[in-house]
């Protein structure tokens, strides 16, 4: 592992530990060379399958692009980094589980409005709103009756 300051190649890691139920190793490194610090995370790597969008255009899965959409929801909301990044390990498993080389953005996307639902309602809103495209009022409130009837439960 070189060194992200000082790109140095001899670096030692000085503590290990899983994080995310098991799925990432998080390792704490030390550079000879400089002397600084840093942290690399370690996640098994595995093929996804094809997202099929809309429009029928196939595209490779892209992490980043479900985080970001994700962070849009949950913005200035008090969900840890840690949260998100175990929400997302979880849709990322639920993909790979499917066993199928294609899958819809559609399947995605309830995926992802899954883990908002129960991580927070108020960015299950955000999300819902532009996921569903509402084009009126009526809608949205059909939706957000629908989120009080099941939060009840």
């Amino acid at each position: 592992m070189h060194c992200p300051f000082c790109n140095g190649e001899d670096t030692q890691v000085s503590d290990s530990r899983v994080v995310a139920g098991g799925l990432v190793v998080r390792r704490r490194r030390r550079c000879s060379a400089c002397g600084k610090r840093f942290t690399t995370h370690e996640r098994l790597s595995q093929k996804f399958p094809q997202i099929v969008k809309r429009s029928g255009i196939r595209e490779e899965y892209d992490r980043k692009k479900l985080e970001a959409s994700m962070l849009i929801a949950l913005r200035k909301r008090l969900i840890s980094a840690i949260q998100l990044d175990e929400a997302v390990m979880e849709i990322e498993s639920s993909l790979i589980h499917t066993g199928e080389r294609e899958i819809s953005s559609r399947f995605v996307g309830e995926q992802v409005m899954r883990m908002l639902f129960m991580l927070d309602k108020v960015a299950w809103v955000r999300f819902a709103s532009v996921y569903y495209n509402f084009d009126n009022l009526h809608d949205f409130q059909d939706s957000l009756t629908k989120l009080g009837a099941s939060d009840n439960s």
